[in-house]
């Protein structure tokens, strides 16, 4: 299986001047792409990074986000998304449980000097200038080096290519993206080099991927795994659209860029999807058929047959755990049942029982995956991966199989159908979440004295922190706390305090005696803008009523459902305004005083 940072440089000796990369504030071609991550290359080279080191990456979307993963492989590393949207707390541990050997940060792409006097370049610096004859030459800065502790000076590559990628071995770690974990503190999965060049190679040879040169939005965090199979098709030739935040947001501002940057292949997970449809399903100006590629959680029957019914789009569903590289299986979207589909070419499916032995087509069992693309297993946790990385009985020596957690069963025409989860774990909007995770830290609060979280579907599926308090304990201060901690998309939707959790006859929580979330009266909705948004924020929140003084996100809103608040608002008003808005204005008067001043 040919690595893709070679993959990368054929694409680049047959194609230079093909875009690479595209973000609002410019392009680069692929010799560009190819002369800044060697510049970048050379900079982690000179800070010490070796072959098998792990590096953090903590740079905001745009080009040089897809610079820094490209550099990182070139210099022979695995990379660790470090997103800095996350909390302080969260980024340290895994910045240490990763034991990065440098981190890319911004400053990094600009040029700097840090606190102990060591130079930094800058790629555009480094890339130098081009002669009459198309050769790049460096300035005598970039010549200079740097010099630190721990490694001796080094110097940038005279000509444009003459810097050397690491040699690899297929084994070797691609990246290590953290999920959520039971025990209250994420974990890192340790993909590898051969997985992913697999992974992009099964969906090839599946057709997923057509053969000529694409135009891929880029849509996922680098934190999610979903964005390893966007943004890596660079390496096979397709120019990576990227996707900033407020194209996310906004779904006007999203479909107008992709038109302008001629998208052609979009990932999004059914919950982005279901805000966005509108938007994607018209026909496109340029004629062309968009193709969607969805995934993350479960699709419904609904949204499934929009899918399999629409002759603007054709739809792939994938589905695969991080543990094993991304994608396991993928499915045409077509007919009326959702079904995950066919495994990639290499993965074994198996459906077993508790006994470990095969179950029959029809009946229920939990998805055991083996193949090339199965992980390392975690990061510094040897006993959690031994109880999901289980030895593979039909596979080479040494290899093992994972353990999904997934039930499914398969259909009599071989197809598998998802069928919920077997643990604790959820899929909250495409995020994999261990309600585990959250409960520990909500009961890390000295004013907590037991806690439990659940999903509620009159919540939108959103988690649910029950509390017994120990102290002075409230509801806004227990969601400051576990903000602190957690993601957005991982902080409780409500807090409701208990006095004891309702146990079961055998000892575990009764979750069906917990109680609603409780509906406080509050100040009636008056007048025509309070009452249309308490109207809108009722259907998208699953309300029965709401009053003038709520709280969009204290009552599970979050910032995909902000889109339709959005969506609705613009439609009936006619006026121009974005999901921030919703953030600004959270609480419902005050967003409606807000819409009924746009429209002066």
């Amino acid at each position: 299986m040919t690595d893709l940072v070679s993959r990368f440089h054929e694409v680049v000796r047959t194609a230079p001047e093909r875009i690479a990369v595209r973000d609002t504030a410019g392009a680069l071609t692929f010799a560009e792409l190819e002369a800044r991550t060697a510049a970048l290359a050379v900079v982690l080279a000179a800070r010490g990074v070796r072959r098998g080191d792990r590096v953090g990456v903590s740079v905001p979307r745009g080009s040089g986000l897809l610079v820094s993963l490209l550099a990182v492989w070139r210099a022979g590393a695995a990379y660790v998304p470090l997103d800095p949207a996350y909390p302080a707390d969260r980024l340290a541990h895994m910045a240490t449980d990763a034991a990065v050997r440098t981190t890319v940060t911004p400053e990094d792409l600009a040029g700097t000097r840090d606190a102990a006097g060591r130079t930094t370049f800058a790629p555009d610096g480094l890339a130098g200038t081009r002669d009459a004859a198309g050769r790049t030459t460096f300035a005598p800065d970039s010549l200079a080096g740097t010099r630190d502790a721990a490694a001796p000076t080094t110097f940038a590559p005279a000509v444009a290519g003459a810097y050397t990628d690491v040699a690899v071995s297929a084994d070797d770690a691609a990246y290590v993206i953290y999920t959520s974990g039971s025990t209250g503190l994420p974990k890192g999965v340790q993909a590898t080099r051969g997985g992913v060049a697999s992974l992009v190679d099964g969906l090839e040879q599946m057709a997923v991927y057509a053969a000529e040169p694409r135009v891929v939005a880029w849509n996922a965090s680098a934190s999610f795994d979903a964005s390893v199979q966007q943004w890596a098709r660079v390496c096979r030739g397709d120019t990576i659209v990227v996707l900033e935040d407020a194209h996310r947001t906004e779904p006007a501002k999203l479909t107008a860029w992709l038109d302008e940057c001629g998208v052609s292949d979009v990932d999004m997970t059914p919950t982005h999807w279901e805000m966005l449809r509108e938007h994607l399903l018209p026909a496109r100006s340029d004629g062309r058929r968009l193709r969607l590629f969805i995934g993350g959680e479960p699709i419904s029957v609904p949204v499934w047959r929009e899918l399999a019914a629409a002759d603007t789009l054709e739809a792939f569903n994938l589905y695969g755990p991080t543990e094993c590289t991304v994608d396991a299986t993928v499915a045409v979207v077509e007919g009326d049942h959702p079904s995950i589909g066919d495994p990639l070419p290499g993965n074994r499916l198996l459906v077993l029982d508790s006994s470990l032995r095969e179950v029959g087509d029809g009946e229920f069992g939990e998805l055991y995956i083996a193949g090339p693309r199965v992980s390392h297993g975690y990061l510094g946790r040897s006993g959690l991966t031994g109880a999901r990385f289980l030895p593979d009985p039909s596979g080479e020596p040494g290899a093992r199989m994972y353990r999904t957690g997934d039930l499914v069963r398969r259909t009599t025409d071989g197809l598998l159908e998802f069928h919920g989860r077997a643990d604790r774990q959820v899929k909250i909007r495409g995020h994999r979440v261990e309600l585990g995770e959250i409960e520990t830290v909500v009961r890390s609060s000295p004013a907590v004295a037991a806690a439990a979280v659940v999903v509620r579907d009159d919540l939108a599926g959103q988690p649910v922190a029950y509390y017994v308090p120990s102290g002075l304990a409230g509801a806004e201060s227990l969601r400051e706390h576990a903000a602190a901690s957690l993601p957005e998309v991982m902080v409780p939707a409500a807090f409701v305090e208990v006095a004891a959790l309702p146990l079961t006859p055998g000892g575990k929580l009764d979750t069906a005696a917990l109680p609603a979330p409780p509906v406080v009266a509050g100040i009636a909705p008056e007048g025509e803008f309070e009452r249309f948004i308490a109207g809108v924020w009722a259907e998208v929140l699953g309300r029965d009523s709401v009053s003038a003084d709520d709280d969009f996100f204290a009552l599970g809103g979050h910032s995909l459902v902000a889109l339709r608040v959005v969506s609705k608002v613009k439609k009936t008003f006619g006026l121009k305004m974005s999901a921030r808005d919703v953030y600004r204005h959270p609480r419902l008067t005050d967003l409606a005083r807000h819409v009924e001043s746009l429209r002066v």
